[in-house]
């Protein structure tokens, strides 16, 4: 009697114990499921799923479907496989993630359910969002209008530069062109390129024509009888000429020795220049 009683009580206990740990694992069933829930349209993970057999990959997305699944990370667990799996809900509703797994080969496993649930953020039986109301656009005021006056000032600005400074320049230019250019503004740029020793062939003509066709008319109206004498005779004797010379002889050391540009002053040796009209240009000064 006492040894039935005994084994009555052991029987007890362990019904006891085994409804405990049955309620426990429901228990923690039933927190799983709740844990993998999720919003409509939001990602979530599931970390460490256990799942028998070789590696599995996702069934390939159709067009539609409610659910996308992605295997973020597997790695070996004993003769199964654990899983990191990423999903993401497109329509609200309870799902089972191992239904869209399957083996390399293409066929569908007997797996253990993954199941989530996929969250709807609408109100029962709505299914679009609510249309905004629309609001009254704001009035332009501020910062807005500043911006716009500072536009429409720049814009101003930019049609007086286009338009009125062009035609002052042009204006500007016109009274330039119409001075009368003096000899010696024919004469600068090709006394400076012979400074520099750049002077080309057909420039270095160009500069003795204008000199010695400016001496000869000049001569000539002093009384000296230049009709006769070559070019290189003339330039002998404006070696010598007071005003002349000084120019024709800078000018031979600057042609002769390409380079040498010593300091000289360009002004003082085209001075007789200055008050004499060049070729082609209106009356001088």
């Amino acid at each position: 009697m006492t040894r039935l009683l005994r084994v009555g009580c052991i029987l007890l206990a362990a019904a006891i114990l085994a409804g405990a740990t049955s309620g426990q694992e429901a228990a923690r069933v039933e927190g799983e499921v709740a844990e993998r829930s999720a919003p409509v349209g939001i990602r979530a993970r599931i970390e460490g799923v256990v799942l028998p057999g070789p590696v599995l990959q996702v069934v390939p997305l159709e067009h539609g479907a409610p659910m996308v699944l992605r295997i973020v990370k597997t790695w070996p667990h004993g003769e199964a496989m654990r899983y990191d799996l990423e999903y993401m809900g497109l329509e609200p509703g309870r799902y089972d993630l191992a239904e869209l797994l399957q083996r390399a080969d293409g066929t569908m496993p007997e797996l253990p359910s993954v199941a989530v649930e996929v969250r709807s953020a609408l109100p029962p039986g709505q299914v679009e969002p609510s249309p905004l109301a629309p609001d009254a656009p704001p009035s332009m005021g501020g910062y807005t209008l500043a911006l716009w006056a500072a536009g429409i000032v720049w814009v101003l600005g930019l049609v007086a530069i286009l338009f009125v400074g062009r035609k002052r320049k042009g204006a500007e230019l016109a009274e330039v062109q119409a001075a009368p250019r003096s000899l010696a503004d024919r004469l600068r740029p090709l006394v400076e390129a012979a400074r520099r020793g750049e002077l080309a062939d057909d420039r270095k003509a160009e500069l003795e024509r204008l000199i010695l066709a400016h001496w000869r008319e000049r001569l000539a109206t002093e009384g000296a009888d230049t009709e006769d004498l070559t070019a290189r005779e003339l330039l002998r004797r404006l070696r010598d000429h007071p005003e002349a010379g000084p120019l024709v002889q800078r000018l031979e050391e600057w042609l002769h020795r390409p380079g040498d540009a010593a300091d000289v002053d360009v002004d003082a040796l085209l001075a007789p220049y200055e008050n004499v009209r060049a070729p082609g240009e209106g009356a001088g000064a």
